[in-house]
This record gives structure tokens, sequence and C-alpha cells, in this order.
């Protein structure tokens, strides 16, 4: 297709009159039969180059999104220029979920977007293994990367799914990759590099400017930069959620209309606080890292790092949101080396023990049935002493190194409420399905409003008449129930099975992954070094972030960042100089030793100990109360690996 045939199409399709830097570049190479990797800046347009594409394509193109805003917000873009387009995700009602599957099978949709999280699902699998699909299209695509930030587990069997799938091609999209990513990504979906297009990462319209600020000072800074911009929007960005709080709380007392955010409220309150910021009500929202993807907002005139950002990726993503509308706008950060520690220790805390992952591969090895293995997160994350993001990630190392392969999953408990009588409910069905129908509803175990349908209870009663009570059965009779507005439904507690390769449960397993999860650890460890080093530079701020993503075009000096302007920053040490007390640490250590035994935790190790003392809490924490002991974050002050020095050198 000739270049002008493009842009008669980009007119008639989308309505734009040409496309942006690397779109058709992009575009030729998917049109021309060839997986890519497009690397563009936030803002700058990846979204279209498989949105095109997937109009002038055969089949489906499938797009796996992160995000659940990210897909809506493509998908009424979508449905404003009258492109078939769908998601599967949790929002939808059965009805909506049935006609969505029945449009995939007839072909009636050309963009079809999921989670990750939807490869899950063994119906899912199936259904796509019938349907002819075009494209594979990944988005965030760093997070395939292990190299990467926003690692993401699930995405990794992404490259598999592809084969099973009979997927002929792939379209990476992400505005964060370094060479190492750029090219690990590349290999795991043999992307030839003469695909790989990189647009400039440099905008010219952002101010980078990062001062050295003492904690104490921060909220008078923060406070001046806000109101040196008035009646701008803007985003403050801070690390823990009562930092949000706080900072939130101090801007309204100064007469500044700003709203915390983060990922501890009611998801209503989150989705209001963020619409009314998108609809320019709230000029200021004060937030964790959960303010993130999906907010595309083009006037937003500053972008505040109040804490440390966590990474450079992390950086540039969080500035990325300002000034989509090519004005000028301005990213400061407010730098000091106190909060270093309350980074570097969400590393350590996503670090699982070798005693946590033996634990996980011996009820494995005990608990399968059959071949087949049954896990239920929240319940094996407590067991195991490991996050439950940890333990995901821990899961997919599993499938990849062929010991486990996902099959499905269900839910574990299904609650109903009933809007009908039971009597109304039964009356409806005849007098060969009616006992069956009493049978659900006499072991639904009632509490006030809400009863738990008891499956093993129905199972036996109908075992005993000589019917079928099988789970499966059941369920559908539920989802008919609610279907009739008969009643409310409230599935919980998900219950994921596998199939087992007992053979690959050998003796060394849980020391290689270990030791693959301390190399992880030590990568997000140097990450944060090199984000100090990029924010404390004499070089120009710009050229630097720009160097880091390995774009080699940028020019050297901007001339509007902090560094250009003469104003390199140095970060100070605390104020407050942390002396470690090697005898309380021990004190504190043989408190928690003694309560952790007496609830059954022998194995209490160094490490365990140090995430106590540094105030990170862990699974093990909240089912023994351990917390309630003196000393819980008594060392939070403090880095973690001197914590962890200091506790190995008193033994």
């Amino acid at each position: 297709m000739s270049h002008s045939e493009l842009t008669t199409r980009l007119k008639q399709q989308f309505g734009f009159d040409g496309f942006r830097e690397g779109q058709q570049e992009a575009i030729e190479h998917i049109l021309a039969g060839q997986s890519a990797l497009a690397i563009f800046p936030t803002g700058s347009g990846k979204s279209l180059c498989y949105q095109f594409s997937a109009l002038q394509l055969p089949n489906l193109t499938l797009v796996v999104s992160p995000l659940l805003a990210l897909m809506k917000d493509q998908l009424d873009f979508l449905k404003a220029r009258n492109i078939a387009a769908a998601s599967l995700d949790s929002t939808l009602s059965y009805d909506e979920y049935q006609q969505v599957i029945a449009d995939v099978k007839n072909n009636r949709l050309k963009i079809l977007m999921v989670s990750v999280e939807r490869f899950k699902n063994e119906r899912f699998r199936l259904l796509m293994e019938g349907v002819p699909i075009s494209l594979l299209v990944i988005d965030e695509a760093h997070c395939i990367s292990e190299w990467g930030h926003n690692f993401r587990p699930d995405y990794l069997k992404l490259p598999r799914y592809k084969q099973d799938f009979n997927i002929p091609q792939v379209l990476l999209l992400t505005a964060t990759a370094t060479k190492k990513v750029k090219h690990d990504m590349a290999s795991k979906f043999d992307i030839a590099p003469n695909a790989i297009v990189q647009t400039g990462f440099y905008r010219a319209n952002l101010n980078l400017q990062v001062l050295a600020v003492e904690e104490q000072h921060k909220p008078v800074q923060l406070q001046q930069i806000i109101q040196q911009q008035p009646n701008q929007h803007g985003i403050v960005y801070v690390t823990l959620q009562q930092t949000a709080e706080q900072v939130a709380a101090y801007l309204q007392q100064q007469g500044i209309a700003a709203s915390a955010y983060h990922a501890g409220m009611q998801n209503e309150q989150r989705s209001d606080i963020q619409n009314r910021f998108m609809n320019g009500e709230i000029p200021v929202v004060v937030a964790t890292i959960a303010f993130g993807m999906g907010v595309d907002k083009a006037n937003i005139r500053y972008v505040v790092h109040y804490d440390l950002p966590k990474s450079i990726e992390n950086y540039s993503q969080e500035i990325g949101r300002a000034g989509r509308d090519g004005l000028p706008s301005n990213c400061f950060v407010l730098g000091n080396l106190d909060s270093l520690n309350t980074i570097e220790n969400f590393v350590y805390g996503d670090t699982p023990e070798q005693s946590g992952i033996e634990t996980v591969l011996e009820d494995i090895a005990t608990q399968q049935q059959d071949g087949r293995w049954e896990m239920q997160l929240y319940k094996l994350s407590n067991q195991a002493n490991i996050r439950q993001l940890t333990l995901k990630t821990l899961l997919v190392q599993l499938e990849m190194q062929g010991v486990l392969s996902a099959l499905y999953n269900y839910s574990a408990e299904y609650s109903i409420k009933l809007l009908q009588d039971q009597a109304t409910i039964e009356a409806a069905f005849d007098a060969q399905r009616r006992p069956f129908v009493q049978t659900i509803l006499k072991h639904t175990q009632f509490k006030r409003t809400w009863g738990v349908v008891d499956f093993d209870a129905i199972y036996n009663s109908c075992l005993a008449a000589g019917e079928n009570g099988e789970r499966k059965r059941v369920i559908s009779a539920l989802e008919y129930f609610k279907e009739k507005n008969w009643i409310e439904l409230k599935p919980s507690g998900s219950i994921e099975v596998f199939a087992v390769n007992p053979s690959a449960l050998d003796a060394g397993l849980a020391k290689r992954l270990a030791e693959l999860f301390k190399q992880h650890e030590q990568s997000e460890i140097k990450r944060i070094a090199l984000m100090l080093r990029f924010l404390q530079a004499d070089v120009c701020l710009s050229y630097g972030l720009a160097k880091y993503f390995d774009d080699q075009n940028a020019p050297q000096r901007c001339g509007h960042c902090s560094v250009c302007q003469g104003n390199s920053a140095r970060f100070a040490q605390s104020q407050h100089e942390v002396v470690i007390d090697t005898g309380r640490l021990k004190q504190t250590e043989q408190a928690l030793r003694q309560h952790l035994q007496a609830q059954g935790v022998m194995d209490v190790s160094h490490d365990l100990v140090t995430r106590f003392l540094v105030g990170i809490n862990v699974p093990v924490f909240t089912r023994t109360k351990a917390k309630k002991i003196a000393g819980f974050g008594s060392a939070e002050a403090m880095r973690y690996a001197n914590v962890l020095q200091a506790l190995q050198s008193t033994e």
C-alpha cells in the first residue's frame, strides 16, 4: 500500500490528516507481514499503530493490555469511529460476555482487548485456538522483560500463547525500554532488528528540574511550586499511601484544592477522583503510582516527585503524563536520601526466602492428585509466607521450568442473595427439575441476607437421590437464577488448577529459584542506584534520560533543565544520623522469635527478623499478629542491608 493510500485510509477511518513520527513505519512492517516493536514516548500515538493495522488485516487483532482503564479509553475511541471492538473483562454482565463470545466466533470483531490474566482461563484459550487471529498486540510490552520495570510474570507466557494460537504476527508497544530490554523483547518474539521502530525520546516541552530539598522543607517547597503555577493542573507523586493523605491535607490547609489518591481507597472513590481530575474539577492530585497508566489528560502542566521515583523508568513514565498537548510543562523532583531505604525495602519485601519456595514445592508434590494441583493464592501465600504478587511470579517461573501448566480456575465460594422468595423460585420449575432447585436452596447457608452455597452437601444429597449434583450443574442453575433476576450472585476466592510434571520437581529446584529471585532483587537495587546517579548528574537531564533509553539523537544540552541552568543537585544524607543499637535489635529479635515459635513458626531467619525491624509486612506477621510486639518498624529509618548485617554480626 502506497503512502498516499495509507494517508487516505487514515483520513477516512480515523479523521487524521497524517501520521505522527514512527506510526507509518510500524504500520508498514505489520502490513508487509512482519512482526514489529514500536518504542514511542508516552502520549505520542502508539495505539494507532495497531488500530489502523487491524482494519487492514483479514482476521481478529487480539490486544493484551495491562489495565482496565486503558482498555476502556481505547474502546471508547474505537466505538466513536464505528470500529467493531470489544473487551473481555470483569465488568461485563453475563449477557454482555456471551455477546462478545458470539461476536468473536462469528468473526464480527476486528479488535478484542483482554488482560494477560485472561489467558489463564481454559475456556478462553480453547476459544482462541478455534478463531483465526491476524495479529497479537502487546501494550506496555516492557512487562515481558525480567530486566524491565513493572515486570508482570504472566507476560512471560505470551510467546508460547502466540504459538499455541497460531498467530502469524506480533506488535509490541512500549514507551520505556533500555537497550537490554529492547533486545530481550525482540528476541522473545523473533522480531528482526530492522522492524524495531524507535522515535526520538527527547521532549523539548518538558522542563526537568531536580531540587535538593531537606525532608522538613518539602511541604513548603511543594506549596511554592503549585502557587507559582496558578490555575494549572498537576500530579504530585509520593511513595506511601499515608504520605498522599498527609500532603493532600497540608495543601488543603494552604487553600489549594488537592485530593489524595492511592490503592488503599475504595474503587468508586478512586474512580471519582480520577474522573474529576480529568474533567478539570480537581486541579491537583497527590498520588502513589496507583494513579498512572490510563491518565491521558492533555493539559497537565506539572508533575512533582515529592518522594524519589522508584527507577528511571518510573520517572520517565510519570513525567510523560505532563504536557501531552505540546505546551511547556514543568517536572520537579524534591530530592534527599531520607526515603531511600523505603524504596529499597519495597524490593527486599518482594524477595521470597528459600524456605518459602520449598513450602510451595512440597505442597505441589504432596497435594497433587492424578497429575492435577489446586491452589488458592491467599491460602498458599500465608502458608509459604510469600506475598501474593511474588507468589504469582514464582508460579509462572514454575510454568517456565516445566513443573506446572495452567489449566483453568474456578471460584471457591458462591454467595447468593434472594430477590424472590424460595417458593416463587421453586414454583417456576416443573416436577422433574423442582427437586434439584429445592436441594440447592436447602443447602445454602444463609446469614441474614446472603447465603453460601454448600456444593458438597448438594452433591451428596443428589447422589443419594440418584441425581446429578455436580458443581458445574449447580453453577449453571445459579447463573440461570441470576439471569431471571431471582438472586444476586457473588463468586469469590479463585482456585487455580494446574497440571503437574512430577519429574521436574528435582532436589535443586528451590535453590535455583531462590537464586533467581536474589538476582532480580540485586538488579532492582542497582536500578535505584542508577536513578540516584541520573538525578544528581552534571550532564543535561534531558540528554541523560534519552541516552538511558538508547536514543542517540537527543541534543547534548536542552538548555532548559536544572543542570543546563547551572543547578546540579546533590542530595543530603539525613539530618538525623541513625545509630544502630545492636543490643536493642537483638532484644526485639528474641521477642519476635519467641512469639513466632509459640505460634508454630520454627524457621525464623535473619531475613524475616530484618523485615520485621524495618517494617516490611509479610503474611506470617499478619497471621500470627506479630505486629503487636514492640519493635515492628523500629529500624525503618535504616537500610535493610545494614540491619541484616548488624543481626548477622551478633551471632
